[in-house]
């Protein structure tokens, strides 16, 4: 998160603050008396937001406006909250003592009540699609659990319950704990038939099931489902032909005939901070701050705030509502000092305890001392023509900067030059969250500014065309996924010849990136003094694949490196085209 971000922030939580009071007044005329006969630990919860704010974190107070002002709007189903609520609390549920009945938490009862609770214009349940974004031990997967014996027993004759996970183990915690509960109000096996992956009805009177999915999502085609739960969402990565997404797509798809589908994603933070979940999260906090609308989408957001202590006990409450309840109350403490012991249990509390998304800082590629001594003064127009020099194009369309990387070898001094300059549409500037710095960088000469709402490709194309006086250009590199209009433009101008895609895949960067850090760190590899470089780099971490492939990415979700992924394409131009360069 970028110090603009966090002001934003810390703004948007002191004005909402401000004006609860006023708020919770109106609320308890309107709708206390309707929340108490549905259940009174709605609106205990309600009211425990809007009284204590500091005890809450700004997404909290945020879910709970968006909840109240969903009232104006829509019909409050009474009764199937309250039907729900039975339900729940007639089920036993695995505990440290054997099998046992729960009474729902105020919290669990606010969410429960925010799924179920809203009818849309045709008299349906108003919400498709719930993010429980909780640290662990708040019970997310017993709370998923009874929504998917819910819908086997209560939904469409014919509904089926997917429980998927970014790992089939993953996957079979909260189907396990399903198979418990169903086993458990039957227990002579009469009427339901219960597999390790499968439970449907073998008596005839339901057609439902619920199924733990074990395949990969490519071969789950021709499904009908009525509920999905992805468990752990966070962890799932995009990998070289393998979106992270597929299998949620994939079942999300084939809910068209439902009148009332559900998708359920329960997760606790991770080290994926550019995964599929990570993305979805900015969206629905982007709804819960009123700048998307989509009435068919609850969240429940536990986290810090940006200012919050890691190591006070307040911060702890704030981000764990069942410390005390499902969580000892000496557990944060202890793990609080344990996770001073090394960097992994410090990533370890903050990623699944305080359900922050964070990389281990060890694993930072090249620190700001590295950088800093690489940095210099670059002039791209006092090299030899005799050098060989490649460009590398990373564009965007209209919504952040884009980056071009010219890299010049010095055969005299054996060394790589380069430099890098950044593009952004004037108009963007204007509404981005990171306009501030944005600006700074602009008035300073670093960021240029092209006109109008789009990125003027035709600007950054005659910059690209004199970069060939000076030296001489042996290839441009793009990514094959992008970039094709410039691409274009360039081949029509007559560098047809000297344009090579460079594919985006972790076996792609691997040698680039060894290649570069030797370079860098021996004092053969220098890069302009642009500040943008600077913070690009501090953005970016190594991260491997399974095959132990490496490549750059964000440390932060919102982090730019767009120009570290540049120099690299640019050095692995020099490395495709030119042999024995050292």
């Amino acid at each position: 998160m970028t110090d603009e971000e966090k002001q934003q922030a810390r703004e948007l939580k002191a004005s909402i603050t401000a004006e609860l009071p006023v708020m919770l007044d109106d609320w308890q005329y309107r709708y206390r008396r309707l929340l108490d006969d549905t259940d009174q630990r709605i609106w205990q919860y309600v009211a425990g937001v809007a009284t204590d704010p500091e005890a809450h974190n700004l997404y909290e107070i945020l879910g709970v406006v968006r909840f109240m002002r969903l009232l104006d709007r829509y019909m409050w189903n009474r009764k199937r909250v309250r039907l729900f609520f039975r339900f729940y609390e007639i089920l036993r549920f695995n505990g440290t003592t054997g099998r046992q009945r729960y009474k729902l938490t105020p919290v669990q009862c606010f969410q429960f009540g925010s799924i179920f609770g809203f009818d849309d214009a045709a008299g349906y349940r108003l919400c498709r699609l719930a993010y429980l974004f909780v640290p662990r031990k708040f019970s997310k997967t017993t709370s998923a659990a009874s929504l998917a014996v819910y819908d086997l027993l209560f939904g469409d004759n014919n509904s089926q319950a997917y429980v998927g996970a970014n790992s089939y183990q993953q996957a079979k915690i909260c189907f396990d704990e399903i198979r418990n509960i169903v086993a458990d109000f039957d227990r002579t096996g009469k009427h339901i038939k219960i597999n390790r992956e499968l439970i449907c009805f073998k008596d005839g009177t339901r057609d439902s099931k619920a199924e733990c999915l074990a395949a990969n999502a490519r071969t789950r085609d021709g499904l009908n489902a009525s509920m999905v739960i992805m468990d752990e969402y966070s962890q799932a990565r995009n990998t070289a032909g393998r979106n992270g997404a597929d299998l949620k797509n994939v079942l999300t798809s084939s809910m068209g005939t439902r009148r009332e589908p559900l998708t359920v994603i329960i997760t606790t933070a991770s080290e994926v901070i550019d995964g599929p979940f990570a993305r979805e999260l900015a969206g629905a906090k982007a709804v819960l701050r009123g700048e998307l609308e989509n009435d068919r989408m609850f969240a429940s957001i536990f986290e810090p705030d940006v200012d919050d202590a890691e190591d006070d006990p307040r911060t702890w409450r704030k981000v764990q509502p069942h410390l005390g309840i499902t969580v000892q109350e000496g557990f944060y403490a202890q793990e609080y000092a344990n996770a001073q012991l090394s960097p992994d249990n410090m990533l370890a509390f903050r990623a699944k305890l305080l359900n922050i998304f964070c990389v281990n800082e060890t694993r930072v590629w090249l620190d700001s001392d590295c950088i800093a001594a690489a940095t210099v003064k670059i002039d791209e127009m006092k090299f030899k023509r005799r050098y060989d020099s490649t460009i590398a194009i990373d564009l965007s369309v209209r919504d952040d900067f884009s980056a071009v990387t010219f890299g010049v070898w010095d055969g005299d001094r054996k060394a790589f030059f380069y430099k890098t300059w950044y593009f952004m549409p004037e108009v963007a500037l204007e509404t981005h969250p990171n306009r501030r710095l944005y600006r700074r960088w602009a008035d300073a000469g670093y960021l240029e500014l092209t006109p109008g709402e789009v990125i003027d490709y035709r600007y950054i194309m005659d910059r690209i065309l004199q970069l060939n006086g000076p030296t001489r250009t042996i290839a441009i590199g793009y990514d094959p996924a992008k970039s094709k209009q410039i691409i274009n433009m360039l081949a029509t101008a007559g560098a047809g010849a000297v344009i090579k895609g460079v594919p985006q895949r972790y076996m792609d960067f691997t040698a680039p990136v060894e290649s570069f850090e030797v370079m860098i760190r021996t004092g053969r590899l220098f890069i302009d003094d642009n500040p943008i470089n600077a913070y690009c780099f501090s953005n970016a971490y190594l991260d491997e694949d399974s095959m132990r492939n490496r490549k750059p990415q964000k440390k932060f979700q919102n982090g730019k490196i767009d120009g570290v992924i540049t120099m690299l394409m640019a050095h692995k131009l020099f490395a495709d085209s030119i042999q024995r360069l050292f």
